[in-house]
């Protein structure tokens, strides 16, 4: 997806049901006055080549700004979208300090629920005393079942824990990027994380304790001058199932040409790659 000087396509996060490919991003949106929207919004493909026109899925209002889709999990019959506000009504660069990560939820990965603030520090911590948090990450752990972890942006990467996804337990934080995707291979985590360029992998055996790979994704950066300011948001799935994939996609969005900060809400594009072990990644060669 190609963005251009009124529109910027970031955080894409995806899932594949009954042969489609659902992808969700953040759509950013500057009218003629300059003003500046962002949406969560989907597209589906059935040949992972052609994709639907947007459809919007979220209000117009910049004290909201619901966006950064994290990921999208199955649960009790339903689908669960984690996702966040990024509040900018005075026009703000970036979301300021009342953004929340909310969920929402459907039958059909189609149509959505209303959003629900998702209380991740505790019942009894008041919404105005949680703190600026965007990027959420809901993953179950894999020896827990039924055991709930969300990964958000802040003091680095925070971790909260639920068994309903209603009521939470905050555990703590990492040091690590934004845009957190957390991957389970052979009975380990792989956390993908943004830090200011690339995507960085951190390992875990237990969803608590984490290392830092040294990996640093850059892909075909230096040659695609529409990410040269930045690439980011890694989105990892697992497609290996998938006929005709049979390996790990990584969906991410990249800014350019200028830096990153320049484009942030124009002409970022979404980019794909491949992958069998997580760690190399092979990508379309022309720009």
């Amino acid at each position: 997806m190609q963005g251009d000087a009124c529109t910027a396509y970031r955080d894409p996060a995806a899932v594949y049901h009954n042969g489609i490919f659902y992808l969700y991003f953040t759509l950013v949106k500057t009218d003629p006055a300059g003003n500046v929207f962002s949406y969560t919004a989907m597209s589906k493909s059935d040949d992972f080549q052609n994709f639907s026109e947007p459809i919007i899925l979220t209000p117009k209002d910049k004290n909201l700004n619901f966006s950064s889709p994290g990921n999208i999990i199955r649960y009790r019959n339903y689908w669960i979208m984690c996702l966040q506000t990024y509040p900018r009504p005075n026009g703000e660069k970036f979301g300021n300090s009342s953004a929340r990560i909310w969920v929402m939820s459907s039958q059909d990965l189609e149509n959505w629920s209303e959003p629900e603030l998702l209380r991740v520090k505790g019942d009894n911590v008041k919404v105005e005393d949680m703190g600026r948090m965007i990027d959420p990450y809901i993953i179950e752990n894999w020896c827990k079942p039924g055991e709930f972890w969300c990964f958000y942006k802040q003091n680095g990467v925070s971790m909260s824990y639920s068994y309903d996804l209603k009521h939470w337990s905050y555990y703590g934080f990492t040091k690590a990027g934004e845009n957190v995707c957390v991957i389970e291979k052979d009975k380990r985590y792989y956390m993908f994380h943004s830090p200011r360029n690339g995507i960085g992998i951190m390992v875990s055996d237990d969803l608590m304790n984490w290392t830092e790979s040294g990996k640093n994704i850059v892909l075909g950066q230096a040659d695609w001058p529409w990410a040269q300011g930045r690439i980011t948001a890694g989105f990892v799935i697992d497609c290996r199932h998938v006929a005709g994939v049979g390996k790990y996609l990584m969906f991410f969005h990249g800014t350019g040409p200028e830096n990153g900060n320049a484009s942030f809400d124009t002409h970022s594009c979404i980019g794909i790659a491949w992958s069998v072990n997580l760690f190399d990644w092979e990508f379309p060669i022309a720009d």
